[in-house]
């Protein structure tokens, strides 16, 4: 699968650690990559044990505490593309800014609540602060790494959002032991911290400023974006790249059976994209062509469920599993951003990635739908592990046919 006459393979990113290659970069893209690591620290230190704290901390029925978890997931999938279109009509740093002070507020609202009410609006803070500075992060990435150096910067910015989601269970999962309000105070004192960091040191003109291309009004902004047919198809077809991750999170753990199994899948999972990233990024960008390493992800993420269908249920075959989904993360991540970039033509490009994450996330509700009835009908059957093998593999043929047809490049 070496890269064709039609499409130039990606240069080659330098050698070095994330440490090393990170310092190689301009100051406003080193503190994006602290952001993200922060980021998902203090979220990864909170979230998984919420659940938990609302249901036997405040008593609470199933059906409250999955009101207050939905919550959060709606207002931030719904407001992806509001969050995207504002950073482009704003700037990018006053949304980054906002968004972490805000989910100070939602984390610091959390340890506070005892009250449905006041834990629905703390929760609605916290996921409407992840769909401002979302968009606003990857645009202004994308923008100040530059087109030469876009693959590695998001490489390298997959890499510390996997440290974050690493280290942040073992951290929340000590502070929670003494008490969840001290896990709350704490995950909002970060988000303090860095929203203090971001207002101080992140550039104004951080990712060039607000774009002012043809049809700058709001409904010029809207019908780019919106028309934008390749796009749509792009983000369709990567949707099920999403679905397929999110496995770690549902089919897997199922499968599993077990605290200690479902821990090591997400231990593995990090370890994976931290040891691997760079190296798997850079063999990629030596051998194949954008289009093409997109393609082997999505294949690699389907080829993953054959694992558990062959081998069955037990924990090395799950673990096989999230590893080499892991690896086909690595592979997607830094070449999905990049295509998103390209494919808007650098117009509006936060509020493309506002949408990208919309899509992405109905999509994800849909699936975890579809896989949870599958699960249910289908029972300890090869079957399920088949199907989302099979939506892998179509995915693949789909980026596949859209990049022969030069549609993934015709914006470069």
């Amino acid at each position: 699968m070496s890269g064709g006459a039609d499409t130039a393979a990606v240069p080659a990113p330098p050698r070095g650690g994330p440490w090393k290659r990170s310092r190689t970069f301009d100051p406003a893209v080193r503190l994006l990559f602290l952001n993200q690591l922060t980021i998902n620290l203090g979220f990864s230190m909170l979230m998984p044990y919420l659940a938990a704290h609302l249901a036997d901390g405040l008593g609470m029925a199933a059906w409250a505490v999955g009101l207050v978890l939905g919550a959060r997931n709606l207002s931030q999938q719904g407001m992806f593309l509001v969050g995207g279109a504002l950073a482009d009509r704003l700037g990018f740093k006053p949304l980054i800014v906002a968004g972490c002070a805000l989910r100070t507020v939602g984390f610091g609202g959390l340890a506070l609540a005892q009250s449905l009410p006041v834990l629905i609006a703390a929760s609605l803070a916290t996921g409407l602060a992840g769909a401002l500075f979302n968009p606003a992060v990857r645009a202004c990435l994308a923008a100040e790494a530059g087109e030469a150096r876009r693959v590695e910067a998001f490489a390298l910015f997959n890499a510390y959002y996997q440290a974050g989601i690493l280290l942040g269970p073992l951290v929340g999962v000590a502070l929670t032991g003494v008490s969840f309000r001290l896990t709350c105070a704490t995950a909002a004192l970060l988000f303090l911290g860095l929203t203090l960091v971001q207002l101080r040191h992140l550039p104004a003109s951080a990712g060039g400023g607000r774009p002012e291309p043809k049809g700058a009004g709001t409904r010029g902004q809207l019908r780019t974006v919106l028309g934008n047919r390749v796009f749509w198809l792009f983000s369709l077809a990567m949707t099920g790249s999403y679905v397929l991750s999110f496995q770690v999170y549902l089919a897997l753990p199922l499968a599993a059976g077990g605290t200690g199994v479902t821990t090591a899948l997400f231990v593995v999972s990090a370890l994976v994209a931290l040891a691997g990233q760079l190296r798997i990024t850079a063999w990629c960008a030596a051998r194949l062509t954008r289009e093409r390493s997109l393609v082997l992800g999505l294949a690699l993420m389907g080829g993953a469920f054959l694992l558990p269908a062959a081998l069955g249920r037990g924990a090395p075959a799950l673990l096989l599993c999230a590893a080499v989904l892991a690896v086909a993360n690595a592979v997607l991540y830094p070449y999905e951003m990049d295509t998103v970039v390209a494919l808007s033509r650098g117009r509006w490009v936060a509020t493309h990635y506002g949408l990208y994450n919309t899509v992405c996330g109905i999509g994800i509700t849909l699936g975890n739908l579809g896989t949870g009835v599958l699960l249910d009908v289908t029972g300890r059957t090869a079957v399920p592990w088949l199907v989302l093998c099979a939506v892998g593999l179509a995915c693949a043929a789909a980026v596949a046919v859209l990049g022969r047809g030069g549609r993934l490049r015709a914006a470069e």
